[in-house]
């Protein structure tokens, strides 16, 4: 299975800097065994169609949970499937703890991503309290069961434990390959022998120094980077060190 590296941009870039980023990107990029893709901003996104170069794909941080109609300010699945975006990230952490989403809604936008042909990046993970309490697994197995209800199984998961997103700090491999383990056992009840398909990312403070180790992990398909995917030589740096993954 070949690992995805998703850059998550964030609230990052204009679209002129998209474009300057791209155009970097594209003078030294060589495709590896990792499949790239950026979760742009949505304003971005037409810049980047227009200059990423091949063999790097098109995302978005998130989605409407409604298909159309009265929403102000809102993006639906099928304007985003119009633009040529193949992967939406859906239930951030900074979208469950700032915008207040919850599970039913994480899931709600996971199928209308799916019914637009497009694949959800659908995002769970503890809080450091729930960490320190032991409960990390039974928290996190909780969160993506409702985050998956009524979501087929062409489906990514990424594991972010929350304390570790944008702190410098960052699970071990040995944690993240604990949860990602959990959260596939959870998968093959939940979809059959089709889990053996999922990937499941890690995220949280990802970098060029630390992916190989985390991603060698058995249960570990690639990375949600943050931080690291804003400046073209950590993200060619990240690509080469998954090569021999």
């Amino acid at each position: 299975m070949k690992n995805l590296l998703a850059l998550n941009w964030k609230m990052n870039k204009t679209p002129s800097e998209a474009r300057s980023w791209a155009a970097e990107l594209s003078e030294r990029f060589e495709a590896g065994n990792a499949e790239l893709v950026v979760m742009a901003p949505f304003v971005t996104i037409s810049a980047l169609a227009a200059n990423l170069p091949a063999g790097v794909g098109l995302g978005a941080q998130d989605v409407s949970a409604h298909e159309s109609g009265a929403y102000t300010g809102e993006t639906s699945a099928a304007m985003l499937a119009d633009l040529g975006v193949g992967y939406v990230v859906v239930g951030h952490s900074e979208r469950r703890e700032y915008h207040g989403e919850t599970d039913a809604e994480v899931a709600a936008k996971a199928k209308l991503v799916q019914a637009n042909g497009l694949v959800p990046i659908v995002c769970v993970g503890e809080k450091l309290d729930v960490r320190e309490k032991g409960q990390q697994v039974a928290s996190t197995l909780a969160q993506l069961s409702g985050s998956l209800e009524g979501v087929g199984a062409d489906v990514v998961v990424a594991y972010e434990p929350v304390w570790a997103i944008g702190t410098g700090k960052t699970a071990t491999a040995v944690a993240a390959e604990e949860l990602a383990a959990a959260i596939r056992s959870a998968l093959e009840t939940r979809y059959g022998k089709k889990a053996s398909d999922i990937r499941i990312l890690y995220g949280g403070s990802v970098k060029p120094d630390n992916i190989a180790s985390i991603c060698a992990k058995p249960n570990v398909n690639g990375a949600l980077v943050g931080g690291a995917s804003l400046k073209v030589p950590d993200v060619l740096g990240m690509n080469e060190a998954l090569k021999d993954i």
